[in-house]
C-alpha cells in the first residue's frame, strides 16, 4: 500500500442530466483549478433522477477528453467490462493513451469493474447473468487486456494503470491484488484494516507486490474529518462526484484546499 505518494483529487462528471457543452466546460474548468483526476461513468441511462432524461456514452467522451485537456489525468469510475470485448477495450484504452500524451505519456487510467445496473443490459442486449458470472468474465477480460497490451503495434505509451472498484472479499479483492494499481471503494474507515489484510493474503498466492497499491475512496456525504480518517487508513486518491447542471465549483475549491494542506501546501 503506498502512502507516501500525495493526495489527489478526482472528479466525476455524471455524464447524466446535462449537454454536452456543459460537460465540456466542466472539463476545462476542473482542469484549470488544479483537479488531478477526471473521471466519468460507464452507463447508458442516468443512474439518478430522471430515469429517461439525458445521458452520454463514457468511452467515446474520454476519447474527446484525450484531446480537450493537457495536463489531467482521466478515466472512468469505473468501466464495465461486460459491454465489450476485452481484446477492443485494450485497444481503445491503448488509443486513448496515445491521443492524450501530447509528446510525453498518455494520462489515461482504465478503471473496470463487473458491472450492476440491470438496465443497461436489458436495453442493450447484453446478457446479466449473476454477480458471480460477471465477477468470472472481469478476471478473463483483465487477463486478456494484459495480454492485448503486450501485442499491440505501437504499445501503449506507458503502463497503462488500472483500477478495479469494488469490495468483495473472494473474487474482487482477488483481481485487486493482481492486477490493480488503484483500488477504489466505498468502504469506512474502520474497514479498511480488514480490506488490506485480505488484499495482503490474495497477493501472497498471486505473489504479487501490492506495496505500490494506491487507495481511493469517495468524497460524497463526507467531512473533512471522515476524509482525514480516511486519509490516516491509507488512502490517496478521493474522488468527488460532480453533478450537473448547477455545478459547486466552491465545493471542489474547499477540498481542493484540503489537499493542499495534506500536500504540505502544495498543490
Amino acid at each position: 500500500m503506498l502512502t507516501d505518494t500525495p493526495v489527489r483529487l478526482g472528479v466525476q462528471i455524471q455524464p447524466q442530466h446535462v449537454t454536452y457543452s456543459e460537460m465540456r466546460d466542466a472539463v476545462r474548468r476542473l482542469e484549470d483549478m488544479g483537479v488531478d483526476i477526471l473521471f466519468n461513468w460507464d452507463h447508458f441511462f442516468p443512474l439518478t433522477g430522471d430515469p429517461d432524461g439525458s445521458h452520454f456514452e463514457s468511452w467515446t467522451m474520454l476519447g474527446a477528453w484525450a484531446e480537450q485537456t493537457e495536463r489531467v489525468e482521466f478515466g472512468a469510475l469505473v468501466n464495465c467490462n461486460s459491454y465489450r470485448n476485452p481484446d477492443l477495450q485494450a485497444d481503445m484504452a491503448r488509443t486513448i493513451d496515445h491521443m492524450s500524451a501530447k509528446g510525453g505519456e498518455g494520462r489515461f487510467i482504465l478503471g473496470t469493474g463487473a458491472g450492476w445496473f440491470q438496465k443497461d443490459y436489458d436495453e442493450y442486449g447484453y446478457e446479466f447473468g449473476t454477480p458471480g458470472t460477471r465477477l468470472d468474465d472481469l478476471a478473463e477480460g483483465l487477463a486478456r487486456i494484459h495480454a492485448r497490451w503486450d501485442a499491440l503495434k505501437p504499445p501503449p505509451t506507458r503502463k497503462i494503470p488500472v483500477m478495479i472498484g469494488g469490495k468483495g472479499e473472494q473474487k474482487t479483492l482477488r483481481l485487486v491484488a493482481r492486477y490493480a494499481d488503484y483500488w477504489h471503494s466505498f468502504v469506512h474507515p474502520e474497514e479498511l484494516p480488514h480490506k488490506l489484510s485480505v488484499i495482503e493474503k490474495w497477493a501472497q498466492r498471486e505473489g504479487r507486490d501490492t506495496s505500490t497499491l494506491i487507495l481511493s475512496n469517495e468524497l460524497a456525504r463526507r467531512t473533512e474529518e471522515g476524509a482525514d480518517q480516511l486519509f490516516d487508513g491509507g488512502v490517496r486518491l478521493f474522488t468527488l462526484a460532480f453533478r450537473g447542471p448547477d455545478y459547486d465549483y466552491d465545493l471542489v475549491r474547499s477540498w481542493l484546499a484540503w489537499r493542499d494542506a495534506k500536500n504540505g501546501g502544495r498543490p
